[in-house]
């Protein structure tokens, strides 16, 4: 008798375990913690957004770097995010930014595609700092 009652909670319980660990998200929160996982998220909409020429909502007020065109962001996916650091930096000594992630795939319209993208901490998230293409 107690095993019937059982069974039904015990299938909810490996369906909420199962949609958990099929989402990203929670797989990303895993590996890299809450800010990684938020990295990767916000390049995940940086890249879609960008791909449709939406991405200037996502940057910085003071960025100047380029997004070049729109084409070269299809077919990328969000990387490995680290924390940046301009101490160790070589080729970005002077950039004001908190994290940079790689960009994995190649650009399936796009002969250039951008390489790595740079956050900078806002009050309502992160922003695009620099773009290495």
């Amino acid at each position: 008798m107690k095993t019937r009652r059982l069974l039904p909670i015990a299938g909810v319980i490996i369906a909420i375990i199962a949609l958990a660990i099929l989402s990203g998200r929670w797989i990303d929160t895993a590996i890299w913690g809450a800010d990684g996982a938020r990295v990767i998220d916000t390049t995940r909409q940086l890249i879609r957004a960008a791909s449709s020429g939406g991405q200037d909502a996502l940057a910085c007020d003071d960025f100047s770097a380029d997004f070049g065109d729109a084409q070269a962001w299809n077919g990328l996916r969000a990387g490995e995010p680290e924390q940046f650091d301009a101490d160790t930096s070589i080729d970005r000594p002077s950039l004001d930014a908190s994290w940079s992630i790689n960009l994995e795939g190649s650009s399936e319209t796009s002969d250039v595609s951008p390489s790595f993208v740079f956050y900078r901490e806002r009050a309502d998230g992160l922003c695009v700092t620099d773009v290495r293409w």
